[in-house]
């Protein structure tokens, strides 16, 4: 290597790094995630950049004390994880590598001082090697190009080309053998939005793309550390439309350890006209992907946002729309029976997440200990939940002594503000979910705005139906329920 890295550590005028991280694995028994030590353990965050606002303090250790206040922030506030690429191509100064094989110092340092910090803070970490999508855009530029002494020419050969496929392999050898030791990786992405593109259009390459850089990552780290991290290939959920076929290597690829999509659903999502209705394609595409995915393997959306409005439409979402629907959308995830919130991709002006987004993660956050994860075996019930109202969304996820609803007002969203009304007379309710064991339950009402219970009653189910009552709803309410 052309650079002397061997000086770069834990840099010394950092806070005093706590005890290792234990790892993140899949639960055995349930298909969410627990520490080494058998903790459940919930990804709760969003992406994040190293030249976006909140962390561009790190190059070249411009500011590492604002930094360290706000991964301290982040942790206050329940955020367990942050999705982040290893290196970000909308810029040309903060490649990884330039040229291709010789790593640079300045983002080696960036990269260790980031671990170091959020070791600290007991904050994890979802890693891709490669930003496809700017490197996609900015590739004259890129030192992958040929023509900038990479090794190859066009996108479409990333996932073909052998040269392309071993570069890629020595940067996740680069990334294992430095940072992979560290219970800080939550996981690999292996492949950022794996997208026909990325192989001259020929869908076919997507498994052995999988597998090269699976096998090549997981044998590494058992080879290393005995153990290996869990691995993901993400993919910009529409695609799934026009390819179907590719379900078999994002979903049900038996080298991954769990699936994950990202979730731009056209009109509703990447462009909202109220926040109901993202909630309910969340609802809609989670069930979906919970068909394709494996009995026993967690899927989480690490993807979502109102990315038309804000790049194509030129337009930041009004702060208090925008706060109601991220919490919209991270609550259909959770309880449609996903892993976590989701993770949002800001589309703001600044590119950060606001402090009412904030808010809806640390009530997201305490929520989860009313379920207990490393058990639940829960099984997608949107459909099938009966209610007594069509003026209520319901959002269900149960196995078969535990369950997790979302109850969703959809008749009082008022206009110019297109968010639902606060102040709308409280609406009485009923449902039933099927597939329960008979016997008693606790139900538990939380309050997603406040992040607080607001009751707790029992409840009983006969011939394998719960029935609830729960409290009347004003916008939306959450509810843990568990057998007694």
């Amino acid at each position: 290597m052309a650079n002397d890295l061997s000086a770069l550590g834990t840099p010394s005028d950092l806070a005093p790094v706590r005890a290792a991280l234990p790892w993140v694995e899949v639960a055995p028994s349930a298909p969410y995630f627990i520490t080494e030590d058998g903790a459940p353990w919930t990804p709760i965050g969003q992406n994040d950049a190293i030249t976006w606002p909140e962390l561009e303090g790190l190059f070249r250790r411009k500011d590492l004390a604002s930094v360290d206040r706000h991964l301290g922030w982040l942790a206050a506030h329940g955020v367990t994880c942050l999705r982040v690429m290893i290196e970000y191509s909308q810029v040309r100064h903060r490649y990884l590598e330039k040229p291709a094989g010789r790593f640079v110092p300045a983002m080696v340092q960036l990269w260790d001082d980031l671990f170091a910090l959020c070791e600290t803070h007991g904050l994890r970490l979802l890693l891709t090697p490669f930003d496809t999508f700017w490197m996609f855009l900015h590739w004259r530029h890129h030192p992958y190009n040929r023509a900038n002494g990479g090794p190859c020419v066009t996108p479409a050969e990333w996932l073909t080309e052998p040269r392309m496929i071993q570069a890629a392999k020595a940067r996740l050898t680069f990334m294992v053998e430095r940072w992979g030791g560290s219970g800080v990786v939550f996981a690999w992405d292996l492949w950022n939005e794996m997208h026909p593109a990325h192989m001259g259009n020929d869908v076919s390459h997507f498994a052995r793309a999988a597998t090269a850089l699976s096998e090549h990552v997981r044998a590494l780290e058992l080879r290393l550390y005995g153990r290996a991290h869990p691995q993901t290939v993400s993919l910009f959920g529409p695609i799934l439309d026009s390819h179907p076929e590719v379900a078999d290597t994002i979903f049900r690829h038996p080298l991954l350890d769990f699936a994950s999509t990202h979730l731009y659903a056209e009109g509703t999502i990447d462009h909202p006209r109220n926040t109901v209705d993202p909630a309910v394609t969340v609802g809609r595409l989670v069930r979906e992907a919970l068909g394709h995915t494996p009995e026993g393997r967690p899927y989480l959306d690490s993807e979502h946002g109102p990315i038309h409005s804000f790049k194509d439409k030129k337009k930041t979402l009004p702060e208090p729309f925008d706060d109601e629907y991220f919490r919209h959308i991270q609550w259909a995830h959770l309880a449609s029976g996903a892993a976590g919130g989701g993770m949002r991709w800001p589309n703001r002006r600044p590119h950060i997440l606001t402090p009412g987004m904030r808010r809806a993660q640390a009530a997201l956050a305490g929520f989860l200990p009313l379920i207990d994860w490393t058990r639940f075996r829960r099984r997608n019930l949107n459909e099938e939940i009966r209610l007594s109202t069509p003026a209520v969304r319901a959002f269900a996820c149960a196995d078969d002594r535990q369950a997790v609803v979302w109850l969703l007002r959809a008749d009082t969203i008022h206009r110019p503000a297109c968010q639902l009304r606060p102040d709308a007379p409280a609406l009485p309710v009923r449902f039933e979910l099927p597939g329960m064991e008979d016997g008693p339950y606790r139900v538990t009402a939380w309050n997603t705005r406040e992040g607080r219970v607001t009751s707790s009653f029992p409840a009983r189910a006969q011939g394998g139906t719960l029935s609830v009552e729960p409290p009347p709803v004003v916008t939306d309410l959450a509810l843990a329920i568990r057998a007694v």
